[in-house]
């Protein structure tokens, strides 16, 4: 009888690692994934063409495309997180480096909208980006440089 009941709990136990999401958490997980190209402080690199997150980041989360964006951003799209740890992330940089981007206003993103925000096609990151960048820019918000051509 026992060698059954220990039986079912290995089974119960190898199950939910099967399907469990990571428990890094999301500041784990953003130096795990995120901190390689944007540094450890997010400042990012403009020699490496990759964006300064501090005061900036917050500034895309405020629109329906900035928002679209952030979640096709090949280090988001790579990264092998489930949504809902893509969104705890995404507001974790927000909330840590948002800075004076960030408003009183933020919306966090959920797993629902990462979800869906994911499923659309982006065939040209950059090039999107760069149509964000526009919109935010005409709406005066805080954008950092990208020195992408």
């Amino acid at each position: 009888m026992p060698n059954k009941i220990y039986a079912a709990v290995l089974i119960t136990l190898l199950g939910g690692l099967v399907t469990a999401p990571s428990f890094a958490g999301p500041e784990n997980n953003f130096i795990l994934r995120c901190a390689g190209c944007h540094g450890m402080d997010a400042s990012g690199s403009m020699e490496g063409g990759i964006p300064d997150f501090r005061n900036y980041v917050a500034s895309f989360s405020y629109t329906e495309k900035g928002r679209e964006y952030l979640m096709h951003v090949p280090g988001v799209v790579n990264s092998s997180l489930t949504d809902r740890e893509i969104a705890e992330v995404m507001n974790y940089a927000m909330t840590r480096w948002g800075g004076s981007s960030l408003r009183s206003d933020f919306k966090p993103f959920t797993e629902a909208e990462v979800h869906k925000l994911q499923q659309v096609v982006v065939k040209d990151v950059v090039k999107f980006r760069r149509e964000v960048v526009e919109e935010l820019t005409h709406q005066q918000l805080p954008v950092a440089e990208y020195p992408w051509p």
